[in-house]
Parts: C-alpha cells; structure tokens; sequence
C-alpha cells in the first residue's frame, strides 16, 4: 500500500514548484506509462491494481525497484483524472540533450508563449507525427510536465525533445540566409503559394495575442493559413494546435 508521505509526494506534484524540487513527474493510464517505460524513462514509481498487474507484463520488462500494488481507492487519491486510471507512475525528469546538427539540418517547432497545456500535449503529438524532433518553448510556455499537458501527448513526450529558451537568443543563434524563420500571420503570403524548405524554424504563437513583437521582428517567412471562401465571415483564428497541424503538413507535403 501506499504510505502517506508517498501519497503526499506525488499529490504535491500536480504542482510546477514541486516538479522541479523533486525533478519528478506523474503520468497516469496503460499506454502512455508504458511508453514512457519503454523510452527508458526513469521510473521513481510505479503503481498499480492487481486487474492491471494480470493484464499487463511491462512492468517486468524494466528495472523498476519501487513497485507497489495497491487498490483503486489508493490510487484515486494521487490521480489527476476524474476517472483514474489502474496505472500510475512516477518519473524522474530526464536531462535533454540539444543535437545541433539536426536542428541545421531539419525543421523545429518553436512556441511563443503558448499557455493552455492541451495545446501544447497536442503539438507534441503534432511534432512526433510529422517526424519534427525538436520543440523549443519559450520560459513562459506552459510547462511540460503539467499532468494536463502529460496526459495531451499520449505518450508521444518520449520522442520528442524539448527545451525551454530565450526564443530571441535561439533564433539569433542559428538564423543565416540559408536558415528560414517561419511564422503565421495575417498579412503573410498563403501557405499554399509557398516553396517551403525541409529545414528551419516554425513560430507558433500565443492562443490570444499570437507571435510577440520581440519574436515577430526575427521571422524571415511570414505565412498565411487562409479561409474559405476569401472575404466570408469566419472566426477570428484557429486554434494554434489546429494551425500546427495544418502547417506542418504542408511542410511535408511536397516530400510525397
């Protein structure tokens, strides 16, 4: 069973301030625990009813020292979910490593203060799909390790990486004529119209006041996702997560 200073360890992190003293993070469901496990993420804990133990084998394909079986009432206790799950684990927070070499020689996401997490697991997912293996996020961007944001990703965390940076000092690091710096406007030249290159920088904004002036005054590309039909009266913006998608595919679209 649970102990109450285990309890207590992994409720408190549902909080930032404590993720980053333990260096811990909480992820909770079948599949996105074993992903994790398989990605060789770090295990502190791992936590689960007797029903998941029979159906499951992953937790002995891996060196995990704390192991505790327990009962869903336990486990409703440390859950974020409205509905937990019969699996919960612990990870420690790995290090990231930066691969300059394929930041030159490939695309990157970059967020310009993206704050709700669902958008952020979702562009994770978006970035892991379309095969995109850095994401880079400003200091103010809603943190990874937010439970909400963990649970967005379905898993697709352990195969992307992400950093959080000065974006400005970022894009003057590796800005060059051969390097594009992308970015959606409104006044941007349509996306369909535009010979895109495979390697670069992606700018997504925040969800109400988009690329910040810092930020905009470094983009070389401006691009337009545009409506349709031209002129009718439609919502203001897209979603930026839905607007990643949508980019990232035309990206990747001329390589088929």
């Amino acid at each position: 069973m649970l102990s109450k200073n285990q309890i207590k360890l992994i409720t408190s992190l549902q909080q930032k301030k404590y993720r980053d003293q333990h260096q811990l993070f909480v992820a909770e469901g079948n599949k996105l625990v074993s992903d994790l496990i398989e990605a060789k993420t770090e295990v502190e804990f791992l936590i689960y009813t007797k029903e998941w133990k029979e159906c499951n084998s992953v937790s002995n394909k891996a060196k995990i020292t704390n192991r505790i079986e327990t009962d869903a009432t336990q486990i409703k206790k440390i859950s974020s979910l409205k509905t937990p799950s019969t699996v919960v684990a612990v990870f420690r927070i790995p290090s990231r490593i930066i691969n300059e070499t394929i930041i030159q020689d490939s695309l990157s996401l970059v967020l310009d203060d993206v704050q709700d997490p669902g958008n952020l697991g979702t562009i994770i997912r978006i970035a892991d799909w379309f095969g995109i293996k850095h994401l880079f996020c400003s200091p103010n961007t809603v943190d990874l390790y937010n439970p909400k944001v963990i649970q967005a990703t379905m898993g697709a965390i352990s195969s992307i990486t992400v950093i959080y940076t000065s974006l400005e000092e970022l894009i003057l690091k590796y800005k060059t004529p051969d390097f594009p710096i992308y970015g959606t406007f409104l006044e941007g030249e349509i996306i369909y119209n535009c010979q895109l290159q495979k390697k670069g920088f992606i700018i997504m904004g925040n969800e109400g006041k988009g690329v910040s002036e810092t930020i905009q005054k470094l983009v070389t590309n401006k691009l337009y996702i545009p409506d349709f039909p031209s002129g009718k009266a439609v919502s203001e913006s897209l979603n930026v997560s839905v607007a990643t998608s949508i980019i990232c595919s035309e990206f990747r679209r001329p390589e088929f």
